[in-house]
């Protein structure tokens, strides 16, 4: 028992049609907590003043190094020759849905590492609200606009 027979993971075998182990999952198999963290995904919490202290919390961990406190892309990396990503402050990323900065902040994008694995769904949601009191912060008070 303590030494059975057995196939490594790409090993050739007859068992099977296609003459490998390494076997498909079964069609529709849903991967353990995937639907948790889709529904977890799927709408942004309301904004309060708890979750924007945690979403400024955890932007000044994982975020400001490259995008700098404010957002503008001038992070301490950046200044050390690493690539300056966009300014969350430009018309394309004021009007990028919230869904766009979880993804990114979940998978990456371009040279960006992904910090899916870093940042639970909760708190990616946290650092949304706060990019987008960083993003706020920039506009003109209707006080100070030209009529």
């Amino acid at each position: 028992m303590a030494q059975q027979r057995r196939l490594d993971t790409y090993e050739r075998s007859g068992l099977w049609q296609d003459g490998t182990t390494a076997r498909p999952p079964p069609e529709g198999v849903v991967a353990q907590g995937d639907l948790a963290r889709e529904a977890a995904a799927a709408a942004p919490p309301p904004a309060t003043p708890a979750l924007l202290a945690r979403g400024e919390a955890q932007y000044a961990i994982f975020c400001t190094p490259c995008h700098g406190a404010a957002g503008a892309g001038d992070g301490m990396i950046v200044r050390h020759g690493f690539p300056a990503p966009p300014s969350y402050h430009t018309t394309r990323l004021r009007a990028a849905p919230a869904r766009h900065f979880y993804d990114v902040i979940g998978d990456g994008y371009g040279v960006m590492y992904g910090y899916g694995d870093r940042l639970a769904p909760p708190d990616r949601w946290a650092v949304v609200a706060y990019i987008r009191a960083l993003q706020l912060s920039r506009l003109p008070r209707a006080a100070e606009a030209a009529p």
